[in-house]
């Protein structure tokens, strides 16, 4: 894996394989997942990382989590929403 952080613009890219990016999906204003023409995911990119970072439903989860603590990038735990009633 290939970790490109941008301290300026506070923004990662965690690329997993060079491979062209066909389609992306967009999981939030956040995060940003590319997957290659056969369903691969080619990389996922975090904006804002240093804020923390949600691995919430992001492929490769663990993998990310690993590089993104080596780096010093803070992990974001969702809380539960709570309901009324």
């Amino acid at each position: 894996m290939k970790v490109e952080y941008d301290r300026e613009h506070d923004a990662a890219y965690f690329e997993f394989s060079s491979g062209e990016s066909a389609r992306q999906l967009k999981l939030d204003n956040a995060r940003i997942v590319d997957y290659g023409a056969d369903g691969t995911v080619i990389g996922v990119e975090f904006i804002s990382p240093s804020r923390g970072m949600n691995l919430e439903g992001v492929p490769r989860a663990a993998e990310i989590e690993r590089e993104a603590r080596r780096i010093g990038l803070p992990i974001r735990i969702p809380r539960p929403v709570e309901r009324a009633g």
